[in-house]
């Protein structure tokens, strides 16, 4: 007889659901902290999650489980771009727990969360990283993300936040007798 080989952990590539919200929050929270745009708001995290995983036509939330516990997860809304002409995606949130990280538990992420963006019918998905977060760039590309030419700006548009100067109006009555479509 041979030596007992060492067998490895079971992942499971999931969707999410609202059982999973703390473990979801505390990968969260992992995320945020290294983020140069975010930092970590439970509740904030906990109130995005929850619209998401009530609403499926929003978006969707995948995880990676070992034994029940949550060690990964991605993120993918949907909206409409009139330059495909159809739905596309989102990709956020893609967070692995530094205790699993490089064992391909984020590729599996990634492909579940492409897979199922396609099955949707998108026929884009658009992500967003860190400058130096070479380690993700390097997945991404493997999977086929090329570099866009697109600045992304972003501009909050919470009461707390809003300063300067006052807003451009969208519509002015010049334009039309009938309002805005």
């Amino acid at each position: 007889m041979g030596a007992a080989r060492a067998t490895r952990p079971l992942v499971e590539i999931r969707r999410a659901c609202r059982d999973d919200m703390p473990q979801l929050c505390a990968l969260l929270a992992e995320l945020f902290a290294q983020e140069a745009d975010f930092t970590p708001d439970v509740e904030r995290q906990r109130c995005g999650l929850a619209l998401i995983l009530d609403n499926p036509d929003l978006g969707r939330v995948y995880c990676a489980t070992e034994s029940d516990v949550v060690i990964g997860m991605v993120t993918t809304l949907f909206t409409i771009s009139t330059a495909e002409g159809g739905l596309v995606a989102w990709l956020e949130d893609m967070v692995v727990h530094p205790d699993w990280r490089r064992r391909s538990i984020g590729a599996h992420l990634l492909n579940r969360a492409l897979a199922e963006a396609r099955m949707a019918g998108c026929t884009r998905i658009t992500l967003l990283t860190d400058n130096d977060n070479r380690q993700a760039m390097r997945l991404y590309a493997r999977a086929g993300f090329v570099r866009s030419a697109m600045v992304p700006f972003r501009l909050s548009l919470r009461s707390e936040s809003i300063g300067g100067p006052p807003p451009v109006p969208l519509w002015s009555e010049e334009h039309s007798s009938e309002g805005p479509a």
